[in-house]
């Protein structure tokens, strides 16, 4: 009757502790260290630099055409939401490339995964695709 008893006791909160400790944000399902690169947006080549990175739970990072960048990110895989977008203020040539990206981050609602590849989404059939180089 006692082990019963403690398996009744320890086990649903041995579970709990463990589903505490995952990042279930996409920061947990990114490459460590990786820097996604973007590639298209929309199926067209993006021609100028821009990434983003995944540096820790709840945090997403990374450089525009012309800045660094920061951004919250705390909705639950696969969904997505960058929140609190904020850079550096360097002005440069791709200033107007640069605000289609942040305009596109700020409009994805769902993220993928597959090896080097990343893929942001929202329900308008938008997309941004990104590549570990």
């Amino acid at each position: 009757m006692k082990t019963h008893l403690i398996r009744y006791l320890l086990v649903p909160g041995l579970l709990a502790t463990l589903a505490g400790c995952g990042d279930e944000t996409s920061s947990g399902y990114a490459t460590p260290g990786a820097e996604y690169h973007l590639q298209e947006i929309n199926g067209t080549a993006f021609l100028t630099r821009a990434t983003i990175t995944f540096p820790e739970k709840g945090h997403i990072a990374g450089y525009g055409p012309c800045n660094s960048w920061s951004a919250r990110q705390s909705a639950p895989y696969p969904w997505f939401k960058a929140t609190s977008i904020g850079g550096t203020e360097i002005a440069c040539p791709d200033l107007d490339q640069e605000q289609i990206f942040y305009q596109g981050l700020a409009a994805m609602t769902l993220i993928e995964f597959s090896g080097p590849t990343l893929l942001l989404a929202n329900d308008a059939g938008d997309e941004m695709l990104f590549q570990v180089p």
